[in-house]
C-alpha cells in the first residue's frame, strides 16, 4: 500500500509539473490518464484488460464510443470517459449517462486527468446516477481518498466491495460539502438547527441575523480546538522520537563551525520553543509524502528554515517568529508569504507545504 501511495503522490507531482503543456484529449490520456491505469495494475497494451474506443451503441445509434473499458472475463466493469485537462467536467456527465445504460458495467469515471468522479447506480438500478460517489481531486490529494482509490486497483477491485462502500462514500461527501457550505456562510435553516436548544426566544430573521456570525465563530473555535488537541497528542507521542533528530541536526551545524564561530553563533542566534514546536508541526504534516528522518531545521538571525536532506537549496519553508508579525514563507513558484497569528496556523496551508515537499523529491529521486 505505502508504494502504491507514493505513486499516486508522484503521479501528482508529475501533473503538477506537466499540466500547463497539455492542451488535447489525446495528450492528457497519454501523459495523465495512462500512468494512472497502469498505477492502478492494468496493461493498458492488452485489450484483454483496457479496451480504448470501447463501441456502446445507445438507442438507434450504432458504433458510439467510449474513451476506455476495463475489462474482465470479456465484459466491461469500469468505463471511463475523457476530456481534456482544461476542461470541466460537469457539462460531459450527460454523455456518460447515456454510455452506462448500454453495458453491464457497474462503475463509470469521468476524468479531465487531474480531477476523478466515480459514478454507479445506487439510486435506480442500471441507470447511472446523477452525482458520483466519489471524486478525488490529483491537486489536493488527502490520504483517506488514496486509500478509497485503491479499491480500484487491478489485484483489489471487487464489484461487490465497492458497492457495499459506495453509499457511504457518496453520503458522507455530500454531508461534507454542506457542512463546508454552513462553515463559509450558515444559512437561516442550519443556524435555526443550532441554537433550537440555546435559544428559547422566537426565532425571526433578526435574531438569527445576530446569531449567524457567533455559529460560525463557534463552528471555527470548535473544529481549532479539536485539531489542536489532535496536535497536541501527536506532538506527545513523538516527542521523544523527534528530539534526538532535532539534537543530531544542532550538532551537525555545530560540528561544521570553528570554536570561536560557534561562540558568535550561538550568541547571535536563539533557536525558540516556538520555533521548535514549528518545526515539529511542519515535520508531522510532511509524513504524508517525506521518510520524517529526511526534515531538518536550520536556524538564523532572520527566520528559521525547514529543509529537505539537510540541503540549504531544499528549503520547504521559512518561519518568521522572531518579531510581532509572525509568517511563514513557502518555497513555491512565487515564494508566497502567509501572515500567521499563532504557530498552529501552519496545519493551514498543509497541502502547500506537502506540494513543496513531493516536488523537491521528486527531483531528487529522478
Amino acid at each position: 500500500m505505502e508504494d502504491f501511495k507514493q505513486q499516486i503522490r508522484n503521479l501528482a507531482t508529475r501533473i503538477h509539473r506537466v499540466k500547463d503543456s497539455i492542451h488535447t484529449e489525446e495528450a492528457t490520456k497519454t501523459s495523465l490518464i495512462m500512468p494512472m491505469l497502469q498505477i492502478l495494475g492494468y496493461d493498458i497494451f492488452n485489450p484483454e484488460e483496457l479496451v480504448p474506443e470501447f463501441v456502446a451503441d445507445v438507442g438507434i445509434k450504432k458504433g458510439e464510443k467510449i474513451d476506455y473499458a476495463i475489462m474482465r472475463e470479456n465484459e466491461p466493469v469500469i468505463l471511463i470517459e475523457a476530456k481534456c485537462v482544461n476542461e470541466a467536467l460537469t457539462k460531459h456527465d450527460s454523455q456518460l449517462f447515456r454510455y452506462f445504460g448500454t453495458t453491464k458495467a457497474k462503475f463509470a469515471i469521468l476524468t479531465n486527468g487531474i480531477e476523478y468522479k466515480f459514478f454507479t447506480d445506487l439510486e435506480e438500478q442500471n441507470k447511472m446516477d446523477q452525482k458520483p460517489f466519489f471524486t478525488i481531486n490529483m491537486l489536493d490529494l488527502k490520504e483517506i481518498e488514496i486509500l478509497e482509490l485503491a479499491k480500484f486497483r487491478k489485484q483489489d477491485f471487487d464489484v461487490v466491495n465497492v458497492l457495499t462502500t459506495a453509499s457511504e462514500l457518496k453520503y458522507t461527501g455530500e454531508i461534507k460539502h454542506y457542512l463546508s457550505q454552513q462553515w463559509e456562510d450558515p444559512s437561516e435553516e442550519f443556524v435555526k438547527v443550532v441554537i433550537n436548544d440555546i435559544y428559547s426566544g422566537v426565532k425571526t430573521k433578526k435574531v438569527i441575523d445576530n446569531f449567524r456570525d457567533l455559529v460560525k465563530k463557534s463552528l471555527s473555535q470548535y473544529v481549532n480546538e479539536k485539531v489542536n488537541e489532535k496536535l497536541q497528542n501527536a506532538l506527545n507521542s513523538s516527542t521523544e522520537a523527534t528530539t534526538p533528530n532535532i539534537k543530531a541536526s544542532i550538532e551537525t551545524e555545530k560540528e561544521k563551525l570553528s570554536p570561536e564561530e560557534n561562540t558568535s553563533q550561538e550568541e547571535a542566534i536563539v533557536t525558540t520553543e516556538e520555533e521548535i514546536e514549528g518545526y515539529v508541526i511542519v515535520k508531522i504534516i510532511l509524513r504524508e509524502a517525506i521518510d520524517p528522518s529526511r526534515i531538518f531545521y536550520r536556524d538564523n538571525k532572520s527566520y528559521f528554515n525547514v529543509l529537505l536532506d539537510d540541503n540549504i537549496r531544499r528549503w520547504i519553508c521559512r518561519l518568521g517568529f522572531n518579531s510581532n508579525q509572525k509568517y511563514i514563507q513557502i518555497n513555491d513558484a512565487g515564494r508566497t508569504t502567509y501572515k500567521i497569528d499563532h504557530v498552529n496556523d501552519i496545519l493551514t496551508y498543509k497541502e502547500e507545504l506537502l506540494a513543496v515537499a513531493r516536488t523537491f523529491d521528486f527531483v531528487a529521486n529522478k
